[in-house]
């Protein structure tokens, strides 16, 4: 490491995390290999297992605790724990999950794709424990894609060319290069785009807010780089056993298509989300099940999040 290496800064947002927080702390050292790692922020979102405790043992770590006081989401949590940087000495911001674990010179890896011109966000290529691929990367959402999601599932979707949102071929994660925008586990953000960009929504609270900052950071030009030699373990999974977030998600990605789409599209793009789910649901999908409720009744829709 030289003195012009990348100064790097690292936001872990944590919820009852003590399970997997330390592992993933534990990996900084490594994952850090060839940068220079400024600061590491845990942006705890009132965890009453020990996660900050936990947190405040790696006293080798330059590291802080940034308290929210409630589960404010994991867009508040980010934008407090970059509130608590100085970015004038900083290059960029490492946002991620306590349930990952980066592999060595990970962060040398991605701030290498940020050197190029308008590279604004890159991310890793992500494997579960067992070292599986997991498919992070992810097209623009469109009505057709909705509808061939609901008709045939997102899985075999996304082998068919380019008819799914979830890209899930293999073979595109063997090289780097952009994409549309990619699961919010873990990304580098330069600081330039940080702050031509601005804070990550707040309203999302969980799921979909990576998808809006990522399309915004687009918008304004900046592009998102995939970089296979930076390796990150990411456990996850909740939102597919969890009928609450996975309501949560699914009425997030409907929200943010109006947003960013006319009356006519958002309504197509409801109405096949709302037959994906009512198919998945008779047969019995718990999951699916709880997001067909919160589709159609506004008023059972989550609006803060437990604890």
């Amino acid at each position: 490491m030289t003195s012009d290496s990348p100064r790097i800064a690292i936001v872990l947002v944590t919820y009852n995390s003590t399970k997997v927080l330390g592992d993933c702390l534990r990996s900084l050292s490594a994952g850090s290999r060839g940068v220079r790692l400024a600061q590491v922020v845990v942006a705890d979102n009132a965890s009453k297992d020990g996660s900050v405790e936990l947190a405040e043992e790696f006293t080798d770590l330059p590291l802080s605790v940034v308290r929210l006081g409630r589960n404010a989401g994991y867009a508040a949590a980010i934008n407090a724990g970059i509130a608590a940087m100085d970015l004038d000495r900083l290059d960029a911001v490492f946002v991620a999950n306590p349930d990952c674990r980066l592999r060595t010179g990970a962060l040398a890896e991605l701030a290498a794709a940020l050197r190029e011109p308008g590279h604004g966000i890159a991310v890793p290529r992500l494997l579960a424990p067992d070292g599986t691929l997991q498919p992070s990367l992810r097209r623009m959402p469109t009505v057709g894609r909705a509808v061939a999601e609901a008709v045939i599932g997102g899985r075999l979707a996304g082998r068919i060319r380019t008819l799914g949102e979830v890209i899930t071929d293999p073979r595109h994660y063997e090289r780097p290069g952009p994409a549309t925008w990619a699961t919010g586990a873990a990304m580098l953000i330069s600081v330039a785009a940080l702050r031509d960009v601005g804070p990550w929504d707040e309203s999302f609270l969980l799921y979909s807010e990576e998808t809006e900052f990522a399309l915004r950071a687009g918008d304004r030009g900046w592009t998102l780089w995939y970089e296979p030699a930076a390796v990150v373990e990411h456990i996850g999974g909740e939102s597919g056993v969890s009928p609450m977030l996975a309501a949560l998600l699914v009425v997030n990605k409907v929200r943010l298509f109006r947003r960013r789409r006319g009356s006519v599209a958002s309504l197509a793009y409801y109405l096949a989300t709302v037959l994906g789910q009512t198919v998945r649901a008779l047969v019995g999908s718990r999951t699916s099940r709880a997001s067909l409720i919160a589709l159609v009744r506004p008023s059972r829709r989550l609006q803060t999040l437990p604890g």
